[in-house]
This record gives structure tokens, sequence and C-alpha cells, in this order.
């Protein structure tokens, strides 16, 4: 995710040449604009934010403050997956095929676990990420999704002390 974007949604970070250190912290904020407009994410080719990113963005932004409008211009269809996360308690209006509008209420309604159904490789690892930030135990099946893209994800995360296991 570019560092803008970070920023935008709230999160401090320290950028060195090819990493980015996000240090933990108890609240995030999404900026607004003095206008009043609220911060739009939108996907586009490179140099620009990757569309590959915009699903794992969306789900960072139901744990801040604010609200946020994503745009996928790119592809059609790829933000219908957002059922899920409204199905775990997450305050999303998805306006059509291309743009969904969230709520960040910064933590003060908690995700809930649920079970699920990976739509494909970008949905799905978003919806671990979900999983991972919920209250209760969440089921995600067709995970074989997610393991075209992320190769054993599930002992990575469990190696940053991520209680993940695959039955």
């Amino acid at each position: 995710m570019h560092s803008r974007h970070l920023c935008q949604t709230g999160h401090r970070n320290g950028n060195s040449k090819d990493n980015i250190h996000i240090p933990a912290q108890e609240h995030y904020k999404i900026q607004r604009f003095l206008t009043g407009d609220i911060l739009t994410i939108y996907d586009h080719p490179w140099p620009g934010f990757t569309p590959d990113l915009v699903s794992i963005a969306l789900v960072v932004a139901t744990q801040a403050k604010g609200t946020v409008l994503f745009h996928q211009k790119m592809f059609e269809s790829r933000l219908f997956f957002t059922d899920k996360l409204i199905d775990m308690g997450a305050q999303i209006v998805l306006c059509d095929p291309h743009r969904a509008v969230v709520v960040g209420l910064d933590k003060q309604s908690s995700l809930r676990g649920n079970t699920m159904s990976s739509p494909d490789i970008r949905a799905g690892l978003a919806l671990l990420i979900a999983a991972l930030s919920a209250q209760g135990k969440s089921i995600i099946q067709n995970s074989e999704q997610i393991d075209r893209g992320y190769q054993n994800i599930d002992i990575r995360l469990q190696a940053l002390g991520a209680n993940i296991k695959r039955v």
C-alpha cells in the first residue's frame, strides 16, 4: 500500500528505502479535507495505487475512525465481497459494482467472527485480515483461492503471532 494512503487512513509510518514500518497505534483517524469532502481511494495503473490492494485498504478502513470512499475503477465486481464484511459488522455501503463507502467506527464496534467463502485471491486475503481482527471464531471456506496468491500464509501469519489453523 502506498505510504500516502497509509497516512490518510491514520497510520503513522516510517519509510525506509524498501520497507514500510507501521508502529502499533491505539486509534486510527481517517483524514478529512478542509472542504469537508471524504477521502477517496481509487486504483490506477503503476505508479498509482494497485487494484490488488483496494480490498485490503478497505478492511483497514473498517478499523479506523472516519469515512472513506473506495472506487475500483479498473475492474468490475471486485467489491462484492463487502457483503461478507457487512455480515461481520462492518459499516459499508456498496454504492455500485465499482464504489463502496466505509464508515470506520474506531473499533467501537468490533467485527464479529463469521463463516464465509473466499471468492478470489484478493478478497480472500482481505477476509482473512478481517477475520484476524474480529472477535470470535471465523472460518474461511474455499481457502485454496488465497493459497493461489499467498503460499503458506497460515504459517507466515502464525510466525507473527496469529491464531490461525487449517481444518
